[in-house]
């Protein structure tokens, strides 16, 4: 019964995260809320693990949280859940896109999707920077502060990335460089 929920629940985020691998964040942290299989904690580094990992990100996350809760089925199921809603409907599309393909209304649609991709999108990249750079808790409930550390390395790793010498360098070197600091000072 678990593994026919991991895969109706992947099926739910491949359906409706049009965008990519950041879309998918918003409906996995709500996917967590509700089943409780991941923490938003255990979600950041799910998102550090998929972004490090070659593939893609969304299908990277299924695959992780479905070995977290089954091992290699929960991988299999909740990674076929992901992709089967994009399977099907690019097997629909593609019969009507070349019967539609000059329509005004396909590329109405199409156009419409953009603002909608780019808000999942941005509001992943908010929530990932919150859980990142701020620690939530203390004496009241909604008390927060600043986690200096993080913000001095990703401070540290832009000013990095804007030096002449250093911007030829390929991007893995910058997170691998994040990686290692992290993992030293334990943060």
């Amino acid at each position: 019964m678990i593994l026919l929920r991991l895969f109706f629940e992947f099926a739910k985020v491949g359906l409706f995260a049009v965008g990519g691998g950041l879309a998918t964040i918003p409906f996995l942290q709500d996917m967590g809320t509700r089943t409780g299989w991941f923490t938003d904690v255990e979600l950041t580094t799910m998102i550090a693990v998929s972004e490090s990992t070659p593939g893609p990100m969304g299908v990277n996350m299924a695959t992780y949280v479905g070995f977290e809760i089954l091992g290699l089925p929960g991988a299999v199921v909740a990674t076929l859940g992901l992709i089967f809603p994009s399977i099907v409907v690019i097997i629909i599309i593609a019969g009507f896109l070349q019967k539609f393909r000059q329509s005004k209304a396909v590329d109405a649609v199409f156009y419409g999707l953009r603002p909608a991709s780019t808000g999942l999108i941005a509001s992943a990249g908010l929530s990932v920077a919150v859980s990142v750079f701020l620690l939530v808790g203390g004496t009241a409930e909604h008390t927060f502060a600043l986690h200096w550390p993080s913000i001095a390395l990703a401070v540290a790793i832009f000013l990095c990335m804007q030096t002449k010498k250093l911007k030829k360098l390929h991007p893995i070197v910058f997170i691998a460089a994040a990686a290692v600091i992290g993992a030293i000072f334990q943060f």
